[in-house]
């Protein structure tokens, strides 16, 4: 019999929690198969079996479990079960809900938006009876909607049931913190108690950036691969204005300042977890083409559970997004020991007076959220101008300089 201990993950790190096992007790598992993954506060991990033999779970789902501790048995004196190299699909069950919704081939689902999950069956109803999908309140795993979720909202028109529950139900769920929940409230509160954190804020016409997508997605997609998004412009622009405005790009140590040459920009990702903020190493080095390409590997990572340590830690500056969830104004908090962040916003169309004119523009209202022991405000102040100039006008992203003003030299 071989114990199956949790692995040291980091120095700070003294316990984990079990996410889920992927072979079920008593499975037949292959030397270096994954047999469960961990999470811990800063990220998840497989855990693979070490020798060949019958798998005896000592843990169950959701459990924090010290590191160091006996997580799983195998029996490696037991003998393979004749037929067991047909029976690995099983084990990829529980991995289903993070993976896209697959509709049932006899009824596609045209109607339903790309961000909604469903089962095959519920997906099917859906489509069938046209059923709203705001009107459906998800009971699956992850978010997904299941069968009974679809036939409630068909039952009750109108009326909102929250997961498995009758309607004028008073029921309360208490649900313990995932240990990434207690590193986002500890990181959260430690931001508010120990930076003089404010925000300033601005707003960019986003019409040159627009036009840019329109002209060249099709062939930037052609060329590379990847779609052409808001964020490798954001990225860029930061990237440029942090070397005119370095102290934007540094961190207090002590009673030292440290400035970083460099632009490691954190992007923060929603997950069904919670927040997470993978770094793009380098963005000032990198292509348009090279950042969108680290954008859909991180985001798709963490939507997987799949980031490492290494792609979690080190930024020196964020960059978040909350204009894909209808936000059209917020502060956003300090990632530390980062000393500022910014925000981004919903586009919106909106008066605006152009040479005494009213013209109708897509605007972005952006939040520079920062750290005023470091940064004072002229610095944050025309860091987020630099931002807006650098987005107004698209072209100054290739050299950081208007083209004509570098033709004669001003």
């Amino acid at each position: 019999m071989i114990s199956i201990k949790v692995p040291t993950v980091g120095e700070s790190i003294t316990e984990v929690t079990l996410l889920k096992w992927t072979k079920p007790e008593g499975a037949w598992v292959d030397r270096d198969e994954v047999i469960a993954e961990l999470e811990s506060e800063k990220a998840t991990f497989e855990v693979n079996a070490e020798q060949a033999g019958t798998l005896h779970h000592k843990a169950t789902e959701g459990d924090s479990i010290l590191i160091g501790a006996v997580l799983a048995d195998i029996d490696d004196k037991a003998t393979k079960p004749a037929g067991e190299v047909a029976k690995p699909a099983p084990a990829a069950a529980p991995s289903a809900p993070t993976a896209p919704m697959t509709p049932m081939s006899t009824a596609p689902v045209t109607s339903m938006p790309n961000n909604v999950k469903a089962t095959p069956v519920a997906a099917a109803i859906i489509a069938d009876k046209n059923v709203d999908t705001n009107q459906i309140k998800a009971s699956g795993f992850a978010g997904k909607i299941t069968k009974v979720d679809v036939l409630d909202a068909l039952n009750n028109p109108g009326k909102i049931q929250f997961a498995g529950q009758d309607l004028f139900s008073r029921n309360v769920r208490p649900e313990k913190m995932s240990n990434l929940r207690k590193t986002i409230s500890r990181r959260l509160v430690e931001a508010k108690n120990t930076t003089a954190m404010l925000t300033t804020f601005n707003e960019v016409d986003m019409t040159g950036i627009m036009q840019i997508r329109k002209q060249y997605k099709d062939k930037f997609k052609e060329a590379h691969g990847v779609n052409l998004g808001f964020m490798s412009f954001f990225a860029k622009a930061c990237s440029i204005a942090l070397t005119e405005w370095p102290t934007v790009n540094a961190f207090i140590d002590g009673d030292q300042l440290l400035y970083h040459d460099y632009a490691d920009i954190s992007i923060a990702v929603s997950t069904p977890r919670g927040l997470t903020v993978p770094v793009i190493r380098n963005v000032e080095s990198l292509s348009m083409a090279g950042i969108e390409k680290k954008v859909i590997e991180l985001a798709g990572k963490a939507r997987d559970s799949k980031l490492t340590a290494e792609e979690l830690t080190g930024g020196t500056f964020t960059i978040t997004n909350g204009g894909v969830f209808g936000s059209l104004m917020s502060t956003p908090i300090i990632n530390i020991p980062q000393s500022a962040i910014l925000g981004m916003h919903k586009i919106q169309d909106r008066p605006m007076a152009v040479n005494g004119e009213v013209k109708i523009l897509p605007m972005m209202y952006l939040a520079l959220s920062y750290d005023h022991r470091i940064i004072d405000g002229r610095e944050s102040v025309g860091f987020l101008v630099r931002v807006k100039e650098l987005l107004e006008n698209p072209a100054l992203l290739l050299i950081a300089k208007d083209p004509v003003a570098s033709l004669l030299e001003l």
